[in-house]
């Protein structure tokens, strides 16, 4: 194009202006779009943080912490849960909860290559190695039942003092005999938690919240009274209608 426009200025034996030299830079820039500068199509892409940016940290935060939704930028999750437990998650979700799924979902698709790389990136991203952790590991995930009186008395031992007696929140961490909060999560979320506190807000661990009358860690066993238990305040009259004075929601 930029030939045919000297062409075109010589054979009608005129000078080349200034003006005309620009017309030829002008042109000499058109053509073929740039490839290497065309935004990828959404399955295409697979690097790490833009499929996290995009799909994940809005819930979970822009480095896997401080989201509304629990951090994945935490060691001792990550030496509980399992690559299969972590791929099944992103694909189905938690019906009934928030966290959707992406495995190919209206609106929320992501191909089984994504998923892949989302795992392996969460595990390279924010390795576990950083916290120490000695014996055995409780499960992230169970098929054992729970006792809610059994765990009502875990509750006082491991939550109370922050929580409340009966989880109507104190001014040290909110409600969580609440309602609305409880009908939003499902029993593993409330499990996971319950392992791994959350760092991010200060919330203790699961080796951490028996203090008295010795320090302990939780059982396994008690971990899964202590969901049975919440998981009975979802569906019974005892929710905490008024939170005690400075208490937040969840």
């Amino acid at each position: 194009m930029l030939d045919q426009a000297l062409s075109f200025i010589v054979a009608r034996g005129r000078p080349i202006s200034i003006a005309a030299w620009c017309l030829c830079a002008l042109l000499a820039g058109c053509g073929q779009p740039n490839r290497a500068n065309q935004p990828l199509p959404p399955l295409d892409v697979m690097a790490f943080q833009p499929l996290f940016q995009e799909n994940c940290a809005g819930c979970h935060g822009t480095t896997g912490q401080m989201g509304p939704a629990p951090p994945l930028n935490d060691a001792l999750f990550l030496r509980v849960v399992t690559d299969q437990e972590l791929n099944e998650v992103i694909k189905n979700g938690r019906p009934g909860t928030l966290m959707p799924g992406f495995g190919f979902n209206p609106g929320l698709t992501l191909s089984a290559k994504q998923v892949d790389v989302l795992v392996k990136g969460i595990r390279a991203e924010w390795p576990s190695s950083p916290r120490e952790f000695s014996g055995t590991l409780p499960p992230y995930a169970t098929d054992a039942k729970g006792d809610a009186t059994r765990g009502a008395q875990a509750f006082a031992l491991a939550c109370a003092r922050c929580h409340g007696a009966k989880g109507e929140g104190t001014d040290t961490a909110g409600a969580i005999n609440d309602g609305a909060f409880l009908k939003l999560v499902s029993d593993q979320f409330l499990r996971r938690i319950v392992i791994t506190g959350r760092p991010d807000l200060g919330m203790p661990d699961y080796r951490q919240q028996i203090t008295e009358p010795e320090a302990r860690a939780l059982t396994d066993q008690e971990i899964t009274d202590i969901v049975a238990l919440l998981a009975s305040w979802r569906t019974s009259d005892s929710f905490a209608q008024e939170p005690a004075p400075g208490a937040t929601k969840p």
